[in-house]
């Protein structure tokens, strides 16, 4: 099988060494670039090895990323080709049937479920398909054809949004890909509460499954609480906290279509009187609620990835110290504050920290009483730091 294949090699004194014990990826400045290499089509499937031209594996070969290639199959006499695909596929349902009782979950993780690059969310019968390496772009079909016949799904729909398809240059071509995909929001069941994700024109797959274990925690924190979700989305943390027993819960998001699925989630579980909205920039929001002398025994504070790379991270730490600095006041003697990122940058050493100096320039002392991560339907790649992107810290100040 493998005469077949084109071969790339890796340049001396390149880190072989790593790509032997697992790391993934490996990066433009470690391959021979001549002629042939650059002839190359973007997802083209090749054997890599490497400078004294041992085979390491089988990987996906991207000219045009700085990743440039991506560890497929260390089986060498392996064929990548729907029924491979149909196998990877086969073994993350097994874990996420033994998992969860209903079809809502992230189904593959990536690197950490042996399809590197792709991101697949489930909704029932419809999944959402994030083909972030051009691999994945050129066998869409097989890929559809392999998830529809291991889950069953009706559904498939192709997201071409997203920063990782433009680093692997890759369009923008979100379309069905097979079936029909709703075009109205979906009630999604979860920790209790009911989410509205629209498929089509959310944010990313249109809704987050990562927190949900954090969900769960702070609705436990939350009976008979007023409750405020600063970067709510469609009311992740404020959803549960209602179905946990929440006196009430406001979200505060800068989407306006956002907020409305969040209360129609909000109204689907029959607590719409509990619960209200409030659109505007975070920050501007954090503050004029403190100038209202307003105050909440659970404040949860969830935003976007303020440091999405190394160059960003200065900058977004100092973001994420301004959010704990403003929400700490926010916090009722006694309550409850919840810190999120999503950064793959930031580690949890430097975010925690971050955390800790906003909340200590607040005048609040606090204690940490929690440390959340993603749930085990986002899996984590030990040897791939960036597969561990999601932090919650919980503190009780």
């Amino acid at each position: 099988m493998t005469q077949d294949l084109p071969i790339v090699r890796m340049k001396p004194k390149s880190n072989a060494r790593a790509i032997r014990h697992g790391f993934p990826w490996v990066y433009d400045n470690e391959i021979v670039t001549d002629r042939r290499t650059r002839s190359l089509d973007p997802g083209t499937i090749a054997l890599l090895q490497d400078e004294n031209r041992q085979e390491l594996g089988i990987v996906a070969f991207n000219p045009n990323s700085r990743i440039i290639c991506r560890m497929l199959e260390r089986d060498l006499t392996a064929k990548i080709d729907r029924y491979w695909l149909a196998d990877r596929i086969e073994k993350a349902l097994r874990l996420r049937e033994r998992l969860y009782d209903q079809p809502y979950y992230r189904l593959i993780h990536a690197e950490a479920d042996g399809l590197p690059g792709v991101v697949i969310d489930r909704f029932g019968d419809t999944a959402v398909v994030q083909p972030n390496a051009a691999w994945a772009d050129v066998l869409m079909d097989d890929l559809t054809a392999a998830l529809i016949a291991v889950t069953g799904v009706k559904n498939v729909l192709k997201n071409a949004s997203g920063r990782a398809r433009t680093l692997e240059g890759l369009d923008e071509d979100t379309r069905t890909v097979a079936g029909t995909v709703p075009s109205e929001p979906i009630p999604v069941p979860m920790n209790g509460a009911t989410y509205m994700a629209d498929l089509v024109g959310g944010q990313k797959t249109g809704l987050f499954f990562d927190q949900r274990p954090n969900h769960a925690f702070a609705a436990s924190l939350c009976k008979d609480a007023r409750v405020l979700d600063v970067f709510s989305h469609v009311g992740g943390f404020s959803l549960a906290a209602l179905a946990g027993g929440a006196k009430s819960a406001l979200a505060v998001d800068g989407s306006e279509p956002a907020l409305e699925l969040a209360a129609k989630g909000a109204a689907a579980m029959g607590m719409a009187d509990r619960f209200t909205t409030r659109k505007g920039d975070a920050f501007d929001t954090l503050a004029a609620l403190a100038d209202e002398g307003k105050k909440y025994e659970v404040v949860i504070c969830d935003p976007p990835a303020f440091a999405p790379n190394k160059q960003a991270l200065e900058a977004g730490l100092r973001a994420y110290e301004r959010v704990a600095r403003l929400a700490a006041p926010l916090v009722a003697e006694g309550g409850y504050l919840v810190l999120c990122s999503c950064s793959h940058a930031a580690d949890l050493v430097r975010f925690q920290g971050a955390c800790v100096r906003g909340i200590g320039r607040a005048g609040r002392t606090a204690q940490l009483i929690r440390t959340g991560y993603a749930g085990p339907d986002h899996p984590l790649m030990p040897q791939l730091v960036e597969s561990g992107y999601l932090k919650a810290l919980f503190f009780r100040l």
